[in-house]
């Protein structure tokens, strides 16, 4: 029986001494530098975001993580390098909401925004708000519909450019409140604020972070917030639902992805450290004065938000025959 007893506990020590090399091949992730690719120019939400959050994470990983601004064609530039680097969990993405509505406006990707990056977590979000250049004779939402419905194709809006979410969230307000405004695209932010500001062009739905120095400085007017409820950096200001559309709600998101095939666990830890650090009272606090809450939801979570975002611009699109070109 002793010496029964005796194989036994030898057969195991071996098994565990087999076991012990095999693990200690497999490198602790992270072991160098993490790329985060911000989608966007320098200045955006999105970068503004990566930059708040990269050296929280970057202490919280124990390894360097570089900001790298791969912006161009609205954002796709910056994802299809990442759908094709290598799914190791050292190159990851942040994109902005404009991701749901790329294979409306781009139908010739030569990537697959289903298959070939996956959602890590959203990371913040914050409504749009109409703004108005002062000169608009509109205080409120209520007074601004019956000014637009009394001279249908006066006033003009402005958008980053087709498919974008401000001209997607213009056309679905347009639909909402029944008023007829021209769409004037431009070739990114920078350009349309300039005219906003300037008055060639009179309203925008602009993402909260964006407009709040203008308003501020009494720039620009906010009229309604496209949020479920009030953010407190517009705490004045009502939501458009509020305002006598229920059910309208538009959000602006930023958010992480990494290349198919990135390892489930480094996906849960990146989500689990992003989760830490939006939690954190005084970071938290730090997005809410921007107009920015935080989120880090799970991957799944995160699916299901871009499959239903996807459906409802499809429908949107399809319903307006809206171009995209």
């Amino acid at each position: 029986m002793n010496s029964i007893l005796l194989r036994c506990l030898v057969a195991c020590a071996l098994l565990v001494g087999a076991s012990m090399p095999a693990q200690s091949q497999t490198p602790a992730w992270p072991s160098k530098p993490v790329r985060l690719v911000v989608a966007f120019p320098p200045g955006g939400i999105v970068d503004n975001v990566a930059r708040q959050i990269q050296p929280r994470l970057q202490a919280a990983l124990g390894q360097t993580v570089i900001i790298d601004n791969r912006g161009g064609a609205g954002g796709t530039v910056g994802s299809m390098e990442v759908a094709r680097a290598a799914p190791d969990g050292y190159t990851l993405l942040m994109v902005f909401d404009s991701y749901a509505t790329y294979p409306l406006v781009y139908p010739k990707l030569s990537f697959d925004v289903a298959k070939d990056l996956i959602p890590v977590t959203q990371i913040a979000s914050n409504p749009l708000v109409l703004v108005v250049n002062p000169k608009v004779p509109a205080q409120d939402l209520k007074s601004f519909v019956s000014l637009l419905k009394s001279q249908p194709g006066r006033y003009n809006y402005a958008s980053v450019g087709p498919g974008s979410s401000n001209h997607l969230t213009a056309e679905y307000f347009k639909a909402e409140t029944g008023t007829f405004v021209t769409h004037i695209p431009y070739r990114g932010g920078g350009p349309a604020q300039q005219d906003l500001l300037g008055g060639q062009v009179e309203m925008m739905f602009l993402s909260a972070v964006l407009a709040q120095p203008h308003v501020k400085a009494g720039k620009l007017r906010a009229l309604a917030q496209t949020g479920a409820k009030r953010v407190s950096a517009y705490a004045d200001t009502p939501t458009v639902a509020e305002s006598g559309y229920p059910g309208f709600e538009v959000n602006s998101w930023v958010g992480m992805l990494a290349p198919a095939g990135t390892p489930r666990p480094i996906v849960d830890r990146l989500q689990a450290e992003i989760h830490k650090i939006v939690a954190d009272p005084a970071f938290a606090a730090r997005l809410q004065e921007q107009g920015l809450t935080g989120i880090a939801n799970t991957p799944e979570e995160f699916g299901a938000a871009l499959k239903q975002e996807q459906a409802k611009w499809t429908r949107l699109v399809r319903e307006r025959q809206l171009s995209l070109e």
